[in-house]
């Protein structure tokens, strides 16, 4: 699978070579400024059958919402980093917040990156409400954007007449 650059009229499928029976599937295919496009292509060495194409192209969105909700939030400039262990963290925290009426804070925690990391203290219910409501908002946003494209697959465009 890699991201190749062509024309907007490609094919989404097609058979490259009858003789090695190669066949390539295309999706996301995304136009630019100057008319040339680039798009997802993956190559098989048979037909690929219409729960392949689907499979494929679903796990790839998945996969970039996954990466988008891990690494794409940004909070007061910094870098937040959305695994699914530091997502528990922050509801717990909050949670306890909430339930103790912010006796818990200030709380700290690490944002950034490995090489470059940002140690932030909330010290007010109202800050860590900013950043929990935010990030909770970025994953849902995230994740409807992702819906919204696997919804857009047509796999009667992937028919070989």
């Amino acid at each position: 699978m890699k991201r190749v650059e062509g024309t907007t009229d490609v094919r989404l499928i097609e058979c490259v070579s009858p003789v090695k029976n190669k066949w390539r599937i295309r999706w996301d295919v995304i136009q630019k400024d100057d008319g040339s496009a680039s798009y997802m292509e993956k190559e098989f060495i048979h037909k690929p059958s219409e729960e392949e194409i689907r499979s494929t192209i679903v796990s790839w969105y998945n996969k970039q919402t996954d990466m988008a909700i891990l690494s794409g939030f940004v909070w007061k400039d910094m870098q937040v980093w959305l695994s699914q262990e530091n997502q528990f963290n922050y509801k717990a925290a909050y949670d306890m917040a909430v339930q103790t009426g912010g006796k818990n804070l200030p709380i700290t925690f690490k944002f950034g990156t490995d090489d470059e990391p940002c140690y932030y203290e909330f010290n007010t219910m109202d800050e860590f409400t900013d950043f929990y409501t935010k990030a909770l908002s970025y994953i849902q946003q995230t994740l409807a954007e992702g819906w919204s494209k696997k919804a857009m697959f047509e796999p009667m465009k992937y028919k070989i007449e």
